[in-house]
């Protein structure tokens, strides 16, 4: 049996066995976990070189094939290696597995704060040791000395969001550096950027050297999306900010202003690729930043970057340094990713780690196209340009040049247009193939004056705010039709179009993003994901001035402060809370701080009504976890639901295949490890429920000292949820009380299709309410 602590782990990862190579590739070679007290920082280095050496032909060969020695995160290191080499380390005692490092992994406010209470009174302020009416960001002192480590594309430290003044010095508990490279010195890491450090030898052994027309070398922020989720999370209070052409203007700030930020550069840009394509992240460059952010003293590790697709825990690079950084209670919030709307897309699903989805604010970018007949059609769009007078209005599939393929027709490609046809005019052009911006930027080649982009009928009424280059407006497919109807029913079609405007308390609000990726958990499908949603439409933060709004190569123009989507948004917004409550309760848990936030979400939209997809169809579980996040709820949620590191061991135990693995010389696997369903999480999801299922869970009174609760379901149809006991009664703050949760299929309810049916279980006293939702699938 190995002495390892395992995770990713309980696990034999099989290298392949290929033919001998002299091609060099990297590889990380995991041992599992440091045991504490085993060897000194500088005895691992050399442990994980004489491995290496065993391989190698000399000692010097050794040292120059190690990439990284991991010391905090796991016990591992990253090097290179043939395909033999990692043959042979992988059957080695001690060597629990050897996994190719890869780079599938990728980088996944004025009003944000505002729309969901940051500045509103504790709803519970009322009790007695509560501070009467203060706000949750100054009762918190602004996050002051929480340091949130960011790991991204980089930082652009000059932004206003990111000034130290009037701040405190450094925290002496401190660890980190300022790492100097290109276009980044020492002096510009200050009393908010406190540390900075960059990870490139994963990359540049895929890649090559880092192309300096393409990014820094350095912890400089080539791409924008760093300093957006940084600034996000922990950017300065700035006022009179606005995107380009004046949208969302206020005052943008994070949601821990006080914080302070450390900055792991892990993800580069894509030689020869556009940076809208977005940035590479490789695991083996992740891993080193996680190791250092954990060893630096970091309180919270924010990661708005994840896989294409699901990845199982021993494969998971991410995962495998949270569960490390949960030992030493820091807690890692992560994105869920951008592939929805498919079901089970969702990344980043351990459960030690926090998942957030993308929602909306309640802010909407909005022009309007007027027609000569009246009618006025209004579309997203955040285009300042106007048109003070009537053009005429074309169709693209009219005025294309000869040879355009049919299927192509409308879509307004690159050099499709006929400018002795378009010159003058308004054209409404399709979605589809192609960029929407530049759709915009081939009617401006062709001298048109403005452009209307209609949505594909695939594309229905999704909601796409652009900044392009011509007064324009985006329409939904009804008005895209109504439109081109417009056209052909009159000899000479006219419209305008006006600028985009700003419109506040847009309802409904929240919506789910479309893009935002969905559960089920595929790789646990006990463990409900994601756990939370955030706002992740349309953010406005800070932005990097080496990248333009868009980030297309033809896009010149540059900004201090850029809208921005995606679920990388939605994760800093947790991060920020996180950092808040870590403030008033720096003694709670990674768990602690997780449940709270769950159990205390807003599943209403502005309207009172259920939260609902892009669609306006009812929302789900799947997609919002336990609802959208509250931070000023969940600094007092009454109860909550906690863990240790020791829990997700036991966890892991029984999600590996073997359950007599050895997982330390600390922790041992019990011979029969209790069911995955038994870690003491908030939620819960069952996947095939052809029989009763009885769980435990516990959870921990921080209320009020002498309360009653009583337990209450809405379970999904077909399905009986019950408690035992169904009151929980405290004498004192800190008494921990559990219960059995029975769920129980109802064979005189047939449904009429197989799938999973969503509901609530709550726990009341009158004063608190603490819910959790269930995914329960019914066969």
């Amino acid at each position: 049996m190995k002495n390892t602590l395992s995770c990713f782990f309980l696990l034999s990862l099989v290298v392949p066995l290929l033919a001998s190579s002299v091609d060099n590739k990297v590889y990380i070679v995991y041992f599992g976990q440091h045991v504490n007290g085993e060897k000194a920082l500088h005895e691992i280095e050399k442990f994980h070189l004489s491995y290496l050496h065993s391989v190698k032909e000399s000692e010097e060969d050794a040292k120059s094939s190690l990439l990284y020695s991991y010391k905090h995160s796991i016990n591992g290191f990253a090097a290179k290696l043939t395909s033999d080499e990692a043959s042979k380390l992988s059957e080695m005692k001690e060597v629990l597995s050897v996994f190719p490092s890869h780079g599938k992994y990728s980088v996944h406010t004025t009003r944000s704060w505002e729309f969901v209470g940051l500045d509103e009174e504790d709803g519970h302020s009322s009790r007695k040791l509560k501070i009467g009416g203060e706000k949750l960001a100054s009762r918190a002192k602004y996050g002051k000395d929480v340091i949130i480590g960011v790991m991204d594309s980089g930082v652009w430290p000059e932004s206003p969001s990111f000034s130290d003044q009037g701040m405190d010095p450094v925290p002496k508990s401190w660890r980190g550096i300022c790492q100097e490279g290109v276009a980044f010195n020492s002096f510009k890491c200050n009393r908010k950027i406190i540390g900075a450090r960059y990870y490139v030898k994963g990359f540049e052994a895929e890649y090559g050297t880092v192309n300096a027309t393409e990014d820094f070398l350095s912890p400089r922020d080539a791409d924008g999306h760093g300093t957006h989720t940084a600034s996000t999370a922990a950017g300065r209070q700035v006022s009179d900010v606005a995107a380009l052409g004046g949208f969302a203007k206020g005052t943008a700030s994070g949601g821990a202003p006080l914080a302070r930020l450390s900055i792991y550069k892990a993800c580069w840009a894509i030689p020869n690729q556009p940076k809208a394509d977005g940035n590479t992240c490789f695991n083996s460059d992740m891993l080193a930043a996680l190791d250092d952010a954990i060893a630096d003293g970091v309180d919270i590790i924010s990661v708005s970057i994840g896989t294409d697709e699901p990845v199982p825990f021993e494969n998971d690079a991410i995962g495998l340094g949270a569960l490390e950084a949960s030992k030493r209670n820091i807690l890692v919030v992560c994105s869920a990713g951008n592939n929805g709307p498919d079901p089970g897309t969702l990344t980043n699903p351990a459960p030690w780690i926090i998942t957030v989805g993308a929602s909306s604010v309640d802010r909407a970018f909005y022009a309007s196209v007027k027609l000569r007949n009246g009618l006025s059609l209004q579309g997203p769009s955040i285009t300042p340009n106007k048109l003070k007078k009537m053009y005429p209005l074309v169709y693209a599939g009219d005025v294309v040049v000869p040879g355009v393929a049919r299927n192509l027709i409308g879509q307004c490609l690159p050099g499709s247009l006929d400018p002795t046809k378009v010159k003058g005019k308004i054209v409404v052009c399709i979605t589809g193939a192609g960029l929407r911006v530049g759709k915009g930027l081939e009617v401006k080649r062709a001298g048109g004056v403005g452009f209307v982009l209609a949505n594909s009928e695939s594309d229905g009424d999704d909601i796409e705010y652009d900044a392009h280059f011509l007064p324009a407006t985006t329409l939904s497919y009804d008005d895209g039709i109504t439109i081109l109807e417009y056209i052909y029913s009159t000899k000479n079609p006219m419209a305008k179009i006006s600028p985009g405007k700003t419109k506040l308390n847009y309802k409904p609000a929240p919506f789910m993003a479309e893009f935002t990726s969905r559960g089920p958990n595929v790789v646990d499908p006990y463990i409900l994901k994601p756990d939370i949603t955030a706002p992740g439409l349309y953010i406005l933060a800070a932005w990097s001035e080496a990248s333009s709004p868009t980030k297309l190569p033809f896009d010149h123009r540059s900004v201090k402060y850029n809208l921005y989507s995606g679920t990388s948004m939605a994760c800093p917004h947790v991060s920020g809370a996180a950092a808040l409550l870590k403030a008033i309760h720096p003694r709670w848990s990674v768990a602690a701080i997780k449940s709270a936030l769950m159990t205390t979400t807003v599943i209403t939209n502005n309207l009172g009504n259920p939260i609902t997809d892009s669609y306006g169809n009812d929302a789900n579980p799947f997609q919002y976890g336990s609802g959208h996040f509250n931070p000023t709820k969940a600094v007092d949620p009454g109860l909550i639901y906690d863990a240790t590191y020791n829990d997700y061991l036991l966890y892991l135990c029984a999600a590996g295949p073997d359950a007599l693995i050895e997982l330390g010389s600390t922790f041992k696997c019990p011979v029969n490890p209790p069911s995955t369903l038994t870690l003491n999480y908030p939620s819960f999801a069952i996947p095939n429920l052809v029989t009763t299922v009885t769980f435990t869970r516990t959870v921990t009174n921080i209320g009020r000292p002498k309360s009653t609760y009583l337990f209450s379901a809405e379970p999904p149809l077909g399905v009986d949820v019950k408690a035992t006991p169904n009151i929980l009664q405290f004498k004192r703050i800190g008494e921990k009380l559990s219960f059995n949760i029975t769920v129980s299929p109802r064979y005189d309810v047939a449904g009429e299709n197989s799938d999973y049916g969503f509901g609530w279980y709550s726990w009341d006293d009158g004063f608190y309410h603490v819910r959790s939702p269930m995914a329960v699938y019914l066969p």
